[in-house]
């Protein structure tokens, strides 16, 4: 009688029975979880760079330029009132230009 799991002689899992659940590990990590350390990375490196002047874009869809930096927050004016926000450093989503900003 054969079952999924079938035991050799030695007492360990067959080869073929691992190597799927193998190879569906190394497509997992190949897909989902290197791209996404590869971002986090990316996006950490951005934040550690931040200094005042930069435009910088929030997860909120909020554009301003950095006042001042704290910690794990910083300070944004908002035009077009000069409005002062103070947000979380972590909301940053992008730093841009000022040849990506639209002119009306």
């Amino acid at each position: 009688m054969h079952s999924l799991f079938a035991l050799q002689a030695g007492g360990g899992f067959s080869l073929l029975t691992m190597a799927p659940l193998v190879f569906i590990f190394v497509i997992f990590y190949l897909v989902l979880i290197m791209p996404q350390q590869k971002r986090q990375k990316k996006w950490q490196k951005m934040l550690g760079e931040l200094k005042a002047g930069d435009k910088v874009v929030t997860s909120g869809g909020i554009r301003g330029t950095i006042i001042s930096l704290r910690d794990d927050s910083l300070q944004l004016r908002v035009p077009p009132d000069n409005l002062r926000l103070e947000v979380a450093r972590s909301s940053i989503v992008t730093v841009t230009t000022g040849e990506e900003t639209s002119t009306k």
